[in-house]
């Protein structure tokens, strides 16, 4: 008999050797009558006011004829078989013509792999390079302010995901979830993602789990091809019939899978040209703030602060200003991380989070950004891409002010709520570097009034948010995509057959695993368009 069981708590210092008693109390059994013990989710409670404690949740094997008197528990539910991922389904494709995958990140892999295991011929382009190379050019962008224009933490090998904390979160209720998971672990990724309710890989071991995607990928037969930058479309009779690369050569196929991401404004340029439908979206901007790592666990874990059981402190805040008709929140949350410069075109300064799987650095940092509705940046205009052009003001902007060097505009939190200049910066994370400046110049007015009620919601949430010990390191603005390439239900450009656009660049998701999630049902769509 196959039981789940959920909401056990131990207490710190308790081994996970204790569970299989805790869940026969539960159930009013001995503990000799729980044959085997899976755990199947684990996080942390750490409400504040009370000794933090793991919560898990198991799957227990008994005996097929054992009474369990405690069966109408709510915590208790019949599990009918061993919880196992469930994988795609995926339909043979060995019939088609070669389709094309276009850009690396998580939507882009995904799909191609779904389409490489299904038999179907796969060529994936991408206009960045390997891992390997791309490492370098980044490192030379933080160490030496050495821009890269196809090189970047956009642009290469597993996306912008690749310099990122890795986090596998998401609000997508998708049975599919789990297998983007599994395989992430049969790529090289901690197995604790499987069960952890915060998952995260790192940005040091997902760079590993990246490149070894790409060797799965080319086991299967598919080609892939770095430095391969989509220039132009061809298009017969509204059908796809083929693609250009670097400007010069033509390659024939009937189906692209577009996953391009969120920064390559050339292409939706191009798609524009091409008469591609593309549609203004909602996005949200702000700042990067950074604490003290060692202040966050303190106002986290009060008086258990420094227990070895405990990981580095996280938070989530938000913050509703109904008199503004606005949001502000905390995204892409960072603890023993650090801010990163992630700028996507010269002349523009652009901040994100970074962490390395043991989230060990003196920092935590995270985004803290007001919603953009499409009106405040589209008004009356007839031009989808409008969005683009906004934030590349502000980031434009912010490059201005950190002294056109790619250094970015900072200011110590008080400051910025009280309205006065920084004199110095204390020390930050941040590479290249930080120059103190007012960060109400580098935002719209409307973001910026929403920002400061924002932040003094946060510390009455969270008591000693707002610290001199805090610093502000502007500018965010890619927490996802102004634009969206409008599709069908079936998949395809509302304009062009044969052409599936997904991901986040697309504007269908956000993150690494509702992008993952949207380049297999791309794939699958597209597997269908043969039958």
């Amino acid at each position: 008999m196959q039981l789940k069981i959920i909401d056990i708590p131990l207490a710190l210092g308790d081994g996970e050797e204790k569970l299989k008693l805790a869940a026969a109390d539960i159930l009013g059994i001995s503990e000799e009558a729980v044959l085997s013990l899976k755990i199947q989710r684990k996080s942390l409670d750490a409400r504040r006011n009370r000794p933090p404690f793991f919560v898990y949740a198991v799957a227990v094997t008994l005996s097929d004829f054992i009474d369990i008197p405690n069966r109408g528990d709510r915590r208790i539910s019949v599990e009918a078989e061993p919880s196992h991922p469930r994988d795609p389904q995926i339909k043979s494709g060995k019939t088609m013509n070669r389709s094309v995958v276009v850009g690396s990140g998580p939507a882009g892999l995904f799909a191609a792999l779904v389409l490489a295991r299904s038999g179907a011929p796969v060529l994936l382009v991408e206009r960045g390079k390997a891992v390997p190379e791309r490492v370098r050019d980044v490192q030379g962008f933080w160490e030496k302010g050495i821009f890269s224009p196809e090189s970047h933490v956009h642009f290469g090998e597993g996306g912008a995901g690749t310099f990122s904390d890795g986090k596998l979160t998401s609000r997508v209720k998708n049975p599919l979830t789990a297998w983007v998971k599994k395989i992430l672990v049969e790529m090289g990724a901690p197995g604790e993602i499987l069960i952890d309710a915060k998952p995260h890989i790192g940005t040091d071991r997902l760079r590993k789990v990246v490149v070894q995607m790409r060797r799965e990928l080319q086991n299967l037969g598919a080609e892939i091809r770095f430095n391969a930058k989509m220039t132009d479309l061809v298009v017969h009779q509204g059908k796809i019939a083929g693609m250009v690369i670097n400007g010069r050569e033509e390659i024939a196929t009937e189906r692209i899978i577009l996953a391009i991401g969120q920064s390559a404004d050339d292409s939706y340029r191009m798609l524009f040209e091409r008469g591609v439908r593309l549609a203004p979206k909602p996005f949200a901007a702000g700042f990067r703030v950074e604490h003290p790592q060692a202040l966050i666990n303190e106002i986290q874990y009060g008086p258990w602060v420094g227990r070895p059981e405990l990981p580095p402190a996280e938070y989530v805040l938000t913050a509703r200003l109904p008199d503004l008709d606005r949001a502000v929140y905390t995204f892409c949350m960072c603890p023993g991380g650090q801010v990163i410069g992630c700028s996507a075109d010269e002349r523009g300064v652009i901040t994100n989070g970074m962490s390395f799987s043991r989230r060990d650095g003196p920092f935590a940092n995270s985004a803290v950004v007001a919603n953009i509705r499409t009106e405040d940046f589209a008004g009356e205009s007839p031009d989808p891409l409008c969005g683009l052009s906004f934030r590349r003001q502000w980031e434009e902007g912010a490059y201005a002010l950190g002294g056109g060097n790619y250094f970015a505009p900072a200011q110590r939190l008080v400051d910025f709520l009280q309205g006065r200049p920084t004199e110095k910066i204390m020390q930050t994370s941040f590479l290249p570097g930080v120059v103190p400046a007012p960060l109400d110049r580098v935002l719209p007015g409307f973001a910026v009034e929403a920002l400061k009620r924002g932040l003094t919601v946060f510390n009455e949430k969270m008591p000693g948010f707002i610290t001199g010990e805090a610093v502000l390191i502007g500018v965010e603005t890619r927490t996802s995509s102004p634009v969206r390439i409008v599709r069908e239900k079936d998949g395809q450009s509302v304009s062009i057959r044969g052409l599936f656009p997904c991901g986040e660049g697309a504007g269908y998701a956000g993150g690494i695993v509702s992008s993952a999630l949207d380049g297999i049902r791309a794939a699958q769509w597209a597997i269908m368009r043969e039958e």
